[in-house]
């Protein structure tokens, strides 16, 4: 087979970067991506710019991170796919006006609406993790909301950067789409210029960076960032399962995921059970070793590497599994470890990479509690146990998402909201939320001239029609003093007329003029 030329990544030179946000920024003000079907078509030439470098793709993500083509397939390719497919189906219909809801007969007449406008001229900051998705997902949504975009690839996987740069010129209009290369100096510029949106992917640390330079002009912001996502293992959980899904949740990619679990709480009573499950499940997904195996990825650069290798000598815990290096491959053995503290360098930071630390707890009590304290909002939490026991962490425990007995699954779900809370981010995108997260939902009323005798009643001087004007308008509570819910007369009749039937009661409501709120 022929090889596979990817040229080298080129940064772009900062003293071009404010021209090319200004051409985007008239492009848009020019309303070129207005028209739904502009931006269709554009969204539709992005899909097989996509789909005719599959084999670049796959390439470069093999060069920047050692991964094995069908791990490319399942992580970027075929994920960033379906989301240009989901959203070239739907968009016609997510960016149609709504009416207003529960709105009454007065204000109907003003046909109040809400209008889904572009944001204008929006900067997306990619990952080197999942380079492809994180960079054509969000900038997918920003086509989709009729805005122009600045897209700036992660320099960490270079040549995965070049051949993003590469599908965006053979897919989309040059004046409403542009490509900035480089590292933090050309960020920088970036940042210093005005945005209409910024959407982040990365760590929490240049997630504050993006955050202060776009509050002098009180931009909004998506952060997608990182976490220390804890998995919960109860002595009631199917421990086997656990261990399998646990391990490929945090072997995928290398572990370099933000939303795979950084440390395991566990049942005292099945630590062992698990550590011997783990050591089935890995012998195997890596007969050969993972050293050895085509599908286990390898760490991004020596920087993360080295950060990773310190947290495994600084660790007092017990290494019951892996545990080797080689530097020059940039090769992290997955390494399950046994600690005793929450203050080991394994689970101190967030490690992103193929580190299992296991905890042993006496109780799903205490686990929660560590969770907590260890942080407080994560991007994700996995709790292994029954029905019950799965409800009691994510009723106690805050994070950005959760998947029950498995690793990160709600993310693969295209209609989901994928996002972070407190530390882990904020906003949210896949599927719908990225078509909203880039547009404005903007209220629309129109009042038409002829009802001008009605509300004149509204202008000075005032009076008592005024007065009773404003008062048969206000809303009536139906609650009392003590904050009781307190039935009206109406509906216990309708209630005696349905015999407490829940669709005919509501039918009957509706009938008798009793608003219902959706």
């Amino acid at each position: 087979m022929a090889s596979v030329e990817i040229p080298s990544l080129q940064y772009t030179a900062v003293e071009e970067i404010p021209q090319r946000v200004k051409n985007v920024r008239t492009t848009f003000f020019q309303q070129k991506t207005r028209p739904i079907e502009f931006r269709l078509q554009q969204l539709r030439k992005l899909y097989w710019a996509v789909k005719d470098r599959e084999h670049l793709m796959a390439e470069a993500l093999k060069r920047d991170l050692g991964k094995s083509p069908n791990e490319s397939l399942m992580s970027d390719i075929s994920i960033t796919l379906n989301d240009i497919v989901l959203m070239t189906k739907n968009l016609p219909k997510w960016a149609k006006d709504e009416k207003a809801p529960d709105v009454d007969i007065t204000y109907s007449l003003m046909k109040p609406t809400i209008r889904k406008d572009p944001l204008g001229c929006v900067l997306i900051i990619g990952a080197f993790n999942v380079p492809f998705q994180l960079a054509i997902g969000p900038l997918v949504g920003a086509i989709a909301g009729g805005n122009t975009a600045v897209l700036k690839p992660s320099e960490n996987s270079p040549n995965c950067a070049v051949v993003l740069q590469q599908i965006v010129e053979a897919a989309l209009d040059p004046s409403c789409v542009t490509v900035v290369q480089g590292a933090i100096p050309e960020t920088q510029a970036l940042l210093a210029e005005r945005w209409d949106k910024i959407f982040y992917t990365g760590s929490a640390n240049v997630g504050r960076v993006v955050t202060k330079a776009a509050a002098p002009h009180l931009t909004p912001v998506v952060l997608e960032l990182g976490g220390r996502n804890p998995a919960f293992i109860t002595k009631r959980a199917d421990i086997r399962l656990a261990a399998r899904r646990l391990l490929w949740g945090k072997t995928f990619n290398a572990g370099q995921i933000c939303t795979s679990q950084n440390y395991i709480l566990a049942d005292r009573e099945i630590v062992e059970r698990l550590v011997e499950e783990f050591c089935k499940a890995f012998k195997e997904y890596f007969p050969d070793g993972a050293k050895a195996s085509p599908d286990f990825a390898r760490i991004v650069n020596d920087g993360a590497f080295r950060r990773l290798k310190e947290m495994i000598d600084n660790t007092k815990g017990k290494i019951v599994l892996g545990g080797t290096m080689d530097e020059a491959e940039r090769f992290i053995e997955p390494t399950i470890v046994l600690v005793d503290s929450v203050d080991d360098s394994l689970i101190s930071q967030e490690s992103f990479g193929p580190l299992i630390p296991i905890l042993p707890v006496t109780d799903l009590d205490e686990a929660i509690k560590i969770a907590n304290d260890v942080d407080s909002t994560p991007l994700a939490v996995y709790p292994f146990g029954t029905k019950q026991e799965a409800e009691k962490v994510l009723s106690a425990v805050r994070s950005g998402g959760a998947t029950i007995n498995d690793s990160f699954m709600h993310v693969t779900i295209p209609s989901l909201p994928f996002g972070g809370v407190g530390e882990s981010g904020s906003g949210a995108y896949h599927g719908r939320n990225s078509f909203e997260a880039f547009v404005h939902r903007r209220s629309i009323a129109t009042t038409p001239s002829w009802l001008e005798r009605t509300l004149s009643v509204r202008y000075p001087p005032y009076g008592e029609k005024a007065r009773k004007f404003i008062v048969s308008r206000m809303l009536k509570p139906d609650f009392d003093r003590q904050g009781n819910k307190v039935t009206s007369v109406l509906e216990r009749l309708v209630w005696l007329f349905t015999l407490g039937g829940g669709a005919n009661k509501q039918g009957a409501l509706r009938a008798a003029g009793v608003v219902i709120s959706s």
